[in-house]
């Protein structure tokens, strides 16, 4: 069951996903960028301080090649019971959310994004590929590489210094 799907792609480069209005995004508009991949809840405990801390990291340091990509998820107890795009208005107006926020997905099943599957295969879980819970993050490098996976519980600014290691790298 945690079995990594097989994955052609190598990098995240490779993928076209949709944004909070429904339009395709080339996630090459990206190459050279360092990314922070989240799954995303409006109504989860993490959601204050994980969207607080996004926000406070993505302002310090997209200016130096960060980009948060926030994908909504109501895969857990249904925690994100709105659409796209309202998932998009209520991070932007109540967290000041400035990074994009995509259309929602899912990132367990045999309906996984399939972003989602590459990021998995590439860097599995504790006890397997599949996300637990919401706000688990995937840090890549600026050549779409998947560097790091952190747990729901991993708060984004203890990340901060893996975040500015990889801007760091030519």
């Amino acid at each position: 069951m945690g079995a990594s799907p097989s994955v052609s792609e190598k990098s995240i480069h490779e993928f076209t996903v949709k944004d909070a209005k429904g339009r395709d995004v080339n996630l090459r508009t990206y190459k050279g960028k360092v990314l922070l991949v989240v799954n995303v809840a409006s109504k989860c405990g993490f959601t204050n301080s994980n969207y607080t801390q996004l926000t406070e990291i993505y302002s310090r340091y997209k200016d130096r090649g960060l980009e948060i990509l926030a994908f909504p998820c109501n895969q857990f107890l249904k925690q994100e019971p709105r659409s796209s795009q309202e998932a998009e208005e209520f991070a932007c107006t109540r967290f000041k959310a400035e990074f994009p926020i995509f259309n929602k997905v899912r990132v367990n099943g045999s309906d996984t994004a399939p972003v989602y599957k590459f990021l998995k295969a590439n860097k599995p879980g504790f006890l397997g590929s599949r996300i637990k819970w919401n706000f688990t993050k995937f840090l890549v490098d600026k050549e779409g590489k998947v560097l790091q996976r952190y747990g729901p519980t991993t708060s984004p600014l203890s990340i901060e210094n893996d975040i500015r290691t990889a801007l760091e790298e030519a």
